[in-house]
C-alpha cells in the first residue's frame, strides 16, 4: 500500500509528493523538523515535540503558521490514513520557495511535510548497540533540529563502515551526544550521567521523559560532560532518542562495557519508558 504525505495543504499519494528545487530546504538546509513516535495509533510526547518545533523555529527567525490543535489533527488523520499502529510521524518544515538568495525571503509561504514510517518499537530484540567515536563536525547550534544532517550522515556511515551500530561524537575530549539520540553512562554506584543541556546538544523529548522517570525511581542523575575513558569503564551506557526509546551500548571503540551485556537499569527505564508512552500517548 502506498503511503499517504501531507504536504501543504493536502493529503496526497507519496509518489504524487513534490517540492520545489528552490525550497530553501533543498538549496540550504533552511528549516527544522521533528519526529514523534506512535504507540497503539497514538502519539507519543506530542506536547514536547511542539515545544521543541516552536523552538527550533524561533531559533531560525521563524513562526509556526499552524497552532497545537490544528497540528494534532494533522498527525491522527496522517496515522489514520495510513493504517500506522507503531511507527513514527516525520514533520519538517522549511522557510518556502524563493529564488536562491543567502537573505531570508519575505513574504514567502513555508513548505510543510509530514509523512509516516513503520517501525516495531515494543516487539524488536534489544540486543544492545556498539558505537565508536568521532569527532564531532557539527554546527554551534545543535540545540535547533534543523534538516542539516551531513555531519550525523557521516558519522553513521563511518560507524557503517567499521562493522558498528553507530557512533557516538566527541568534542573537547568529551562526548556530545549520539548521531540520533543523546547519549548515556551508568556510574558503578548507579548515578546517570548525561551532557547538560546547552547548545551542543539537542533537548531530546525522550531525554526529558526519561531523565523525569528516573527521578520518580530515586535514581541518581548527574547532568555533566563526560569522557570515552569514563564511558568504557561504566557500569551501564545507553542512548534515548525518539526513534530508540531507550536502548543500551554495550560497546565503545572495541571496549566491552561492563560485561558486554544491556544493564539492569537501563532495562528498566525502558520498559517503564514504554509502559509510560503507552497510558499517555494522545
Amino acid at each position: 500500500m502506498r503511503r499517504t504525505v501531507y504536504i501543504n495543504g493536502s493529503f496526497v499519494p507519496e509518489d504524487e509528493a513534490k517540492v520545489s528545487v528552490f525550497d530553501r530546504g533543498f538549496l540550504f538546509a533552511d528549516g527544522v523538523y521533528e519526529v514523534t513516535a506512535v504507540l497503539d495509533g497514538r502519539l507519543v510526547d506530542f506536547d514536547s515535540h511542539v515545544d521543541r518545533l516552536n523552538r527550533s523555529l524561533t531559533g531560525l527567525g521563524m513562526t509556526m503558521d499552524l497552532n497545537y490543535a490544528a497540528l494534532l489533527d494533522l498527525h491522527r488523520r496522517l496515522v489514520s490514513r495510513n493504517g500506522l499502529r507503531e511507527g513514527v510521524v516525520y514533520l519538517q518544515v522549511t522557510r518556502g520557495e524563493a529564488d536562491r538568495d543567502f537573505h531570508y525571503p519575505v513574504g514567502v509561504a513555508q513548505t510543510l511535510v509530514m509523512f509516516t514510517q513503520e517501525k516495531h518499537f515494543s516487539t524488536e530484540t534489544v540486543k544492545g548497540l556498539s558505537v565508536i567515536s568521532v569527532p564531532d563536525l557539527r554546527w554551534q547550534r545543535r540545540d535547533i533540529k534543523t534538516v542539516q544532517l551531513l555531519a550525523a550522515s557521516m558519522a553513521k556511515m563511518a560507524a557503517k563502515e567499521a562493522g558498528k551500530d553507530d557512533a557516538w561524537l566527541v568534542e573537547d575530549g568529551h562526548v556530545t551526544e549520539g548521531t540520533s539520540s543523546n547519549a548515556y553512562i551508568v556510574t558503578n554506584d548507579g548515578t546517570i550521567v548525561t551532557r547538560n543541556l546547552s547548545t551542543s546538544i539537542l533537548p531530546g523529548t525522550t531525554r526529558a521523559a526519561v531523565l523525569r522517570l528516573a527521578t520518580e525511581q530515586q535514581l541518581k542523575i548527574d547532568e555533566r560532560p563526560f569522557t570515552l575513558q569514563e564511558a568504557q569503564q561504566a557500569a551501564e551506557a545507553f542512548i534515548t532518542s525518539a526513534t530508540a526509546f531507550v536502548t543500551p551500548v554495550v560497546e565503545i571503540d572495541g571496549m566491552a562495557v561492563a560485561d558486554g551485556r544491556p544493564g539492569q537499569i537501563v532495562g528498566r527505564l525502558r520498559e517503564i519508558y514504554i509502559e509510560e508512552s503507552r497510558k499517555t500517548a494522545v
